[in-house]
């Protein structure tokens, strides 16, 4: 079984940045979508990718981003990839000048074999498979069931969708995807419990990157 990459989404300080990298981490998302508690603006981004060691992957999340919009950052910013994560075409994919994911949130008929068919025939590189609440497209820190992916897709699995240090070890053995996606499960927690939406927790990301790994 190879070993997954692993991403750590929703940065949004360049020292997070850093300390991933150092932890390990393979890629890092900026998330693009305005409502999103890890939302970042050009400025912001400009800045994470400026602090970023060699030979990281740099992925840009987007939501159903209207064409100017997407382009506007693709000359502001040096992404190395897309992630697709609404209600995209295969159609909108086909007409990107960078290399994309596409994510697949896992509402109830939803099958990845036949959306990683439909969507590397357009040129995608990857599905990403994510847990379905409605209304959220993503960052949900919930779990759905693995059992429903299959192992043998047309495209790289990444897996997303509730994952942290206790539980990643299993996902990896079960799914045996091509890389895991983590946000909210290595984020830092507030006093009242909740998760502090892009900032990551050091110690979180070093323990998800080991066991994701073990």
């Amino acid at each position: 079984m190879n070993t997954p990459r692993i991403k750590i989404c929703g940065i949004t300080r360049p020292e997070d940045a850093v300390r991933a990298a150092r932890a390990g981490a393979d890629a890092i998302g900026l998330v693009f979508y305005p409502p999103s508690p890890r939302y970042v603006t050009l400025r912001q981004a400009t800045a994470v990718l400026a602090a970023l060691p060699p030979f990281v992957t740099t992925v840009g999340l987007f939501v159903d981003a209207d064409p100017a919009t997407l382009q506007a950052h693709l000359n502001a910013l040096p992404l190395d990839m897309l992630q697709l994560h609404g209600n995209e075409t295969p159609e909108y994919g086909a007409a990107l000048t960078r290399p994309w994911i596409k994510a697949l949130r896992m509402r109830d008929g939803a099958d990845p074999a036949a959306e990683a068919l439909r969507y590397r025939a357009a040129g995608a590189r990857g599905l990403l498979v994510d847990s379905y609440v409605p209304g959220v497209p993503g960052g949900t820190g919930e779990r759905f069931d693995w059992r429903r992916l299959p192992r043998d897709a047309a495209l790289p699995l990444v897996l997303a969708g509730g994952l942290d240090a206790s539980n990643v070890a299993e996902a990896v053995r079960t799914v045996r995807p091509w890389a895991v996606d983590v946000s909210g499960g290595v984020e830092q927690l507030a006093v009242d419990g909740r998760r502090r939406g892009g900032i990551k927790d050091s110690a979180a990301m070093r323990a998800f990157i080991r066991a994701a790994r073990g």
